[in-house]
């Protein structure tokens, strides 16, 4: 099992909200809300463990990837899980799960990665991630490096 489907190997979980507005003519979430479930996740995933300082320094999205295993369906009660991969001077990955949970059981329904760059806000160049966040990046996940 590859990590990105081994839900154990993510320390950070938190729950995603299904809306009505999510669904489609199928009755299953559109495609193009898996990226926002993603940056739900990520958002508070930054505010509650790498407490990354957004004034001093921003961050830029420059991939995705989306591989959809499951329809996710209004009823579902979804987790996400997310775990920082990678980390090089300017960029870092993020891997992330979404599952349902049914009864005792876990239905993994997408798997994703992201790639971000940090950024100076006046230049809009990238930057080097800054110490205090890569620090806890990497003592939190055990990121490759």
């Amino acid at each position: 099992m590859k990590l990105e489907e081994n839900i154990s190997a993510f320390t950070y979980k938190t729950p995603i909200s299904i809306r009505f507005a999510d669904m489609d003519m199928f009755g299953h979430a559109n495609n193009a809300v898996y990226l926002t479930y993603f940056e739900q996740a990520r958002s508070a995933y930054w505010k509650d463990i790498i407490e990354w300082d957004w004034k001093a320094t921003g961050i830029i999205l420059v991939k995705s990837e989306v591989e959809y295993l499951k329809p996710i369906i209004l009823e579902d009660k979804i987790t996400a899980c997310v775990k920082t991969t990678r980390v090089g001077n300017s960029s870092f990955d993020i891997a992330y799960l979404l599952y349902a949970e049914e009864g005792e059981h876990f239905i993994l329904k997408t798997i994703g990665k992201t790639t971000q760059v940090a950024i100076d806000y006046k230049s809009g160049k990238p930057v080097a991630i800054p110490q205090a966040e890569k620090a806890k990046m990497i003592a939190y996940d055990n990121p490759e490096m």
